[in-house]
């Protein structure tokens, strides 16, 4: 959770703490604003807080709900339920509580495999959908060997491995998160000090790194969920962003092509001078883009 030092972040926007009991686990959710309800789906290795550039923008016309994922931040930590069906199914059971029975839905990285396999299993609930420098899981296992290891996603594999990476990163959960932050961005400096600060915090309660090592070691599954519906296309409008300078994803796929490939109404923009984490690194871009595609959204 943030603390008051990072309040001014959200600038004039209340921002609201919950715990919500849903599918079995403890959720902690973020609520902000009034109006239709956006869900905002974090990616690793972040939490709610990442979203808080948009949440800004977007709660003074929507409702917006940011809950950690299962396995991060001050969300549950299970030993099971990290395949994409059952997180979709955490969404489900958040919007149930909540009172929601259509959302639209932006994503992030792991949030956009989480958004993915919503929109595939639960469209009736879905209006629309955002995701954000992401390639569907599917395809990612299809492509990989060396060349992708090495443009970026060697550490899908490291924390896959069981129980070792928990260990290893005990204790050095700064120099690791803070790894990713400076490498995965085009200014390796776009996260402050006290913003990796947050983080860090989060990363070290018990079970987090855990808990997003479940998230990698449940690929299998995922992949094995997704070639189910192979065929099936994502009905709502989709909006794909992703950063033109982040090698695994802009450097190593055609990512317009991709996600036209994955629905009947696609936008897709890249970003320029924009990493991974674009919602945190261009969010003029981001939130000018959202706010274009979410108009309209009456609940």
């Amino acid at each position: 959770m943030a603390t008051v030092e990072e309040a001014d972040a959200f600038g004039d926007v209340t921002l609201e703490h919950h715990t919500i009991t849903a599918n079995g686990i403890a959720h902690h959710v973020v609520t902000a604003g009034s109006g239709p309800p956006v869900y905002l789906l974090h990616g690793f290795p972040e939490t709610w807080f990442g979203w808080r550039k948009q949440i800004a923008v977007l709660a003074k016309t929507y409702t917006v709900i940011a809950p950690d994922l299962r396995g991060y931040g001050a969300t549950d930590k299970p030993a099971t339920g990290y395949d994409k069906r059952t997180m979709a199914a955490d969404v489900v059971a958040i919007m149930d509580a909540l009172g929601h029975e259509k959302i639209a839905l932006v994503t992030h990285d792991r949030g956009s495999r989480v958004g993915t396999r919503f929109a595939k299993d639960h469209p009736d609930k879905l209006d629309r959908l955002v995701v954000m420098d992401n390639i569907p899981t599917r395809i990612v296992a299809e492509t990989y060997d060396v060349a992708k290891a090495n443009a970026g996603y060697w550490f899908f594999t490291f924390l896959a491995v069981p129980d070792l990476p928990e260990t290893l990163i005990a204790g050095k959960e700064r120099e690791f998160l803070t790894y990713f932050y400076r490498t995965w961005s085009y200014n390796p400096e776009m996260l402050t000090p006290a913003e990796i600060d947050v983080y860090v915090r989060a990363y070290q309660q018990p079970g987090t790194v855990r808990g997003s090592c479940a998230d990698y070691r449940a690929a299998a599954e995922d992949v094995a969920q997704d070639e189910q519906d192979l065929d099936t296309l994502i009905q709502c409008p989709l909006l794909s962003m992703w950063g033109e300078d982040f090698a695994a994803v802009g450097g190593a796929y055609d990512v317009a092509a991709i996600w036209q490939s994955m629905g009947t109404n696609v936008r897709t923009v890249a970003i320029p001078r924009c990493g991974h984490l674009c919602h945190e690194e261009r969010p003029d871009v981001v939130n000018h883009e959202l706010l274009e595609f979410l108009h309209g959204w009456t609940g």
